[in-house]
């Protein structure tokens, strides 16, 4: 069994402590129902996007695996796997374009998978190359903040506008 907690630096610092409590004994008491114990211990996974400090008494049981972004290559297989009917040519384009917009100094860079969001918008709208145009015009799929948005947009050089 796998537990996955997604983004647990997003969580209020009173989760992270009920969290704890769970990850400790694999169990949880509810009020409504009594304790609900893990019949197998679970393999846990937290992915934190380092928004916040985690709890030392958190970072203390947990094992550290930074990840990279993947490379130009690598984002280009995922967008082939993950984006039906998308050419290899258009792929590595959008593969190239969200690798440039990562070197912003940004409050939160794309990641994977708004890139694979991204892409089928992009043929949703009928765009079979990425320029300039587009590319600015479809940046808040990428780009969650304004003021990476305005950033991106005004220094952005992709292909022909």
């Amino acid at each position: 069994m796998v537990l996955l907690v997604d983004e647990v630096d997003r969580v209020e610092v009173e989760t992270e402590a009920l969290l704890l409590e769970v990850l400790s004994d694999y169990q949880v008491s509810i009020p409504e129902l009594g304790t609900v114990a893990a019949t197998q211990l679970p393999l846990v996974f937290l992915t934190s996007n380092n928004t916040r400090e985690l709890s030392e008494a958190l970072k203390r049981r947990c094992l550290f695996l930074h990840m990279e972004y993947p490379t130009v290559e690598r984002e280009r297989e995922i967008i082939l796997a993950r984006v039906p009917g998308i050419d290899a040519h258009f792929a590595e384009q959008i593969a190239r374009v969200v690798r440039s917009i990562r070197r912003f100094d940004l409050k939160k860079p794309p990641s994977v998978s708004e890139t694979l969001d991204w892409a089928r918008t992009l043929i949703l709208l009928g765009v079979d190359r990425v320029d300039g145009k587009a590319t600015r015009d479809t940046l808040s799929l990428l780009l969650k903040y304004q003021q990476d948005i305005d950033r991106v947009r005004g220094d952005l050089v992709v292909g022909e506008s």
